[in-house]
């Protein structure tokens, strides 16, 4: 089935895999469309829209995030709609933001949820979406003079791609989807990324962020998953500890650009590292 060029992210996502795509797709194995495809931290969806496939699993961590996926799947027009409604302005922007400060903002809306997400994503500064320790979204306004908060065409692209296709879209802890599979699957694994250096630290899209524990926990998850006999592709940073944790593995290091980041130094090319449990 011919890939339809419009499905694309419709959020910008800390770890995006954009420019990453060539060297991703190039270690997948070459029948990837005979598998279900099975993306537990699935982020901003880049590889999963680029592969487009008829069979898959999403998951993520993020409730906000993944509401946005149902709603763009279940509710495209309404959610368009609501976009138009926001403003690019400073006041505006720290009113919407505000809003996960109260105690009923999970009962609001779910159209107004998603279109809140994308509105402080597309308004904020770098793109950056970030939550603070009680999960309250905290990035400042981006001062952009014309920013693209309601893409209409990528916006329906997706909702058609999801709803022709059979995409179950998930939100639960990665274990929760891992322990299900079998060899009929193929994982691709993008996790928060280990920090390379102390300083460097930068998790905060998921309350609570990461660490060492939950990168070991992972390894062990994926060494599940090879005893088992199912396929897995995983990125991360190049750090030592990474390459020490997977050195039982295929790995090679790749250079990606990164753009996002709250220090502009740390911002420009780095290692990163792919790993898989193939040949």
């Amino acid at each position: 089935m011919a890939k339809n060029k419009l499905v694309s992210p419709f959020v910008k996502w800390v770890g995006g895999k954009r420019q990453l795509m060539d060297s991703i797709m190039e270690a997948m194995p070459k029948n990837i469309s005979n598998y279900t495809y099975v993306e537990p931290f699935v982020g901003g969806g880049a590889v999963l829209f680029h592969i487009q496939p008829g069979n898959a699993i999403i998951n993520d961590f993020n409730s906000e995030l993944i509401n946005v996926y149902r709603v763009v799947k279940e509710n495209p027009e309404e959610l368009v709609a609501d976009l138009k409604k926001h403003k690019n302005e400073s006041d505006y922007f720290y009113a919407i933001r505000q809003l996960d400060r109260g105690e009923d903002f999970e009962k609001t809306d779910k159209v107004k949820r998603a279109s809140r997400l994308i509105y402080l994503n597309k308004t904020c500064y770098n793109g950056l979406y970030r939550v603070n320790n009680a999960g309250e979204f905290n990035s400042p306004f981006g001062r952009y003079k014309n920013p693209n908060i309601v893409n209409e065409p990528v916006l329906r692209a997706v909702s058609s791609y999801l709803n022709s296709n059979n995409v179950q879209i998930c939100n639960t802890d990665y274990d929760d989807i891992l322990k299900n599979l079998d060899k009929n699957s193929f994982v691709y694994l993008d996790p928060p990324y280990h920090p390379v250096s102390e300083s460097s630290s930068f998790t905060g899209y998921v309350q609570g962020g990461w660490n060492m524990f939950d990168q070991v926990r992972l390894r062990e998850a994926c060494d599940d998953l090879t005893i088992r006999g199912v396929k897995f592709l995983l990125s991360n940073s190049a750090s030592s500890f990474i390459i020490d944790q997977y050195r039982a593995y295929n790995t090679s290091i790749v250079k990606a650009i990164r753009s996002i980041n709250s220090d502009g130094e740390r911002r420009g090319e780095v290692n990163e590292v792919l790993i898989r449990n193939y040949e």
